[in-house]
């Protein structure tokens, strides 16, 4: 009795589709190679073979013998939806290798279709540019989606989500952009990132999406202040604070008001920093965001504590712990504990140490006292 796969190569040599019957045959190989190489113990091998999986032959030789018979009949068009479909059938993490080899496939179909103003070509870019990015290819998937924004600079294509593809585009760009840059300010490149973050910048504004033009303006004033342009960062970073003020960004803000307050505090604007801090504070009570009332307060706690002022430091560091309790986040909790304790022990430490200075027998009965109740050193023992 023959096997599937056997029936469908029969099938398929006999209605004379010769070339998906070598590409479906070329595929098991392939599937078998790749297991092979993976060895026992690895996911692929713990998986049934291509051949013995109908459904999926099924998928392969339903979609492969309709783009033959575009091919022949020259309609490219079909042939890329055709593949199309193959590659989405097989978009899971098992067949991934599937997937991508069908987008390479329509990669090459895209560059042959003619009648669709360059809109199947512009999404297989799309395509090729996610699969490189996913590989670790960040420059090759920069090209592809340079190449996606090309082509769909002012269409008004689509896709399923209603999403047009130009924005996309600019959202792609936007993160590739961004993690180039990444890699050069790992390198002390900071010229170039700063050249980079522009244009993903540029990107992000032409998208639309405010959350992705404030974490682009955040991401640039970063690159500033590695560059010891600190007052350029600073330009930028309050247009950040701005957006994210706007979206109720907390996470944003946070981040934004946290480098703020580094690059003063760098500068020796200890004032200037606890007037931002102050204004991050008020942001957060007003909008109601806990996060960054619990971000503003700490961030002041910790300037205060620095600074030696640890009664302030305490207050703030309390407003803290205030704050986190509406927050489902206990690790966060804790943390916040930790700072008021700090901050409670260097304030008890001012008072044990001026009392161990004075060496006198009322400071003496003092620190008998606090060994006895482990207070504030606040009550007078005479």
């Amino acid at each position: 009795r023959n096997s599937y796969k056997k029936n469908i190569c029969i099938d398929m040599l006999r209605q004379g589709y010769h070339e998906s019957f070598s590409e479906l045959f070329a595929l098991i190989q392939k599937w078998n190679a790749l297991r092979e190489a993976a060895g026992p113990g690895s996911a692929i091998w713990q998986q049934k073979s291509l051949e013995e999986q109908p459904d999926k032959l099924d998928q392969l030789y339903h979609f492969l013998t309709r783009a033959e018979a575009a091919q022949r009949a020259g309609r490219y068009e079909e042939v890329y939806d055709n593949q199309l479909n193959l590659a989405c059938s097989f978009n899971n993490s098992e067949d991934k290798w599937l997937s991508n080899y069908f987008y390479e496939q329509c990669f090459n179909t895209a560059q042959l279709t003619k009648i669709d103003g360059g809109k199947r070509e512009a999404q297989a870019h799309a395509n090729m540019g996610l699969i490189n990015e996913e590989q670790g290819h960040v420059m090759k998937a920069a090209e592809h989606y340079e190449a996606f924004y090309q082509l769909t600079e002012g269409s008004t294509w689509k896709d399923e989500t209603g999403h047009t593809y130009n924005s996309l585009a600019c959202e792609h760009l936007w993160r590739i952009y961004t993690l180039l840059a990444d890699k050069m300010l790992e390198n002390k490149e900071h010229q170039q990132a700063i050249k980079t973050l522009i244009k993903a910048l540029k990107m992000a504004k032409e998208g639309g999406d405010p959350k992705m033009e404030g974490e682009a303006a955040y991401c640039l004033s970063l690159a500033y202040h590695f560059a010891g342009e600190q007052q350029t960062a600073l330009s930028i970073l309050n247009t950040s604070v701005k957006i994210f003020t706007a979206l109720c960004d907390s996470a944003g803000l946070g981040r934004a008001y946290a480098t703020i307050a580094n690059i003063l505090v760098s500068q020796g604007k200890a004032s200037e920093t606890v007037k931002y801090l102050g204004e991050f504070m008020k942001t957060a009570e007003n909008a109601h965001l806990s996060q960054s009332l619990v971000d503003a307060c700490t961030l002041l706690g910790n300037i205060y504590n620095e600074r030696g002022n640890y009664n302030e430091a305490f207050k703030y560091f309390s407003q803290a712990y205030e704050a986190v309790k509406t927050l489902n986040n206990l690790p966060l909790v804790d943390e916040t504990k930790t700072y008021c304790g700090i901050a409670k022990a260097h304030k008890m430490m001012v008072a044990y140490n001026s009392h161990i200075e004075a060496e006198d027998p009322v400071s003496l009965k003092y620190l008998l006292a606090w060994k006895e109740n482990r207070s504030d050193m606040c009550t007078d023992p005479l």
